[in-house]
C-alpha cells in the first residue's frame, strides 16, 4: 500500500479550511450588506414615499372601485355584460356612472361609490328614447 505524506495531507487540509472560512466570510459579508441596507435612510424614505403612494392611489380609485364591484354584481343577477364606470362621482350624490350591456342595448347605471350601499339603479333620466315604440308605422310627421 502507498502511504500519503504526511506534508500533501497537511496541505489539503489547510486548503479546506480556507475555502470554508473564505466561504463563511462571505455569507457574512451578504449578510451584512443586506443588513446595511435594510436599516439605510434611503431604503427607510423609499419604503415611506412608496407607502403614501400607494394610500393616495388607493384614495383616489376608490371609488371606481367600489361601483365597479357593484356594476359587476349587478350584472351578474341581471344577465347583463358589465361595460365601464367612471373614475369618480362627478355630481357629490355618492353614485358613479356605470354602463352595462343588456340585449344589445347599453343601460345606463348608477352605482354607489359606498361600501355599506353596494350595488346599482337603473338611471333612466340619462336613457335616449326608443324611437322605434314611439313611432311604430315610420309615418312622416
Amino acid at each position: 500500500m502507498s502511504e500519503i505524506p504526511a506534508e500533501q495531507t497537511q496541505t489539503n487540509l489547510e486548503v479546506a479550511e480556507t475555502s470554508t472560512a473564505s466561504s463563511i466570510s462571505l455569507v457574512e459579508n451578504v449578510k451584512m450588506s443586506v443588513g446595511n441596507f435594510f436599516n439605510s435612510w434611503k431604503f427607510k424614505l423609499g419604503l415611506a414615499v412608496a407607502a403614501v403612494f400607494g394610500v393616495l392611489l388607493l384614495w383616489f380609485f376608490w371609488e371606481h372601485i367600489v361601483a365597479d364591484i357593484g356594476m359587476k354584481s349587478w350584472a351578474a343577477r341581471s344577465g347583463a355584460q358589465p361595460v365601464e364606470c367612471m373614475l369618480r362621482d362627478t355630481n357629490g350624490d355618492e353614485y358613479v356612472s356605470c354602463s352595462a350591456l343588456l340585449d344589445q342595448q347599453v343601460v345606463p347605471l348608477q352605482c354607489s361609490s359606498s361600501l355599506f350601499n353596494i350595488g346599482c339603479r337603473v338611471n333612466y333620466g340619462t336613457a335616449a328614447p326608443n324611437l322605434r315604440l314611439l313611432n311604430p308605422k315610420g309615418s312622416n310627421g
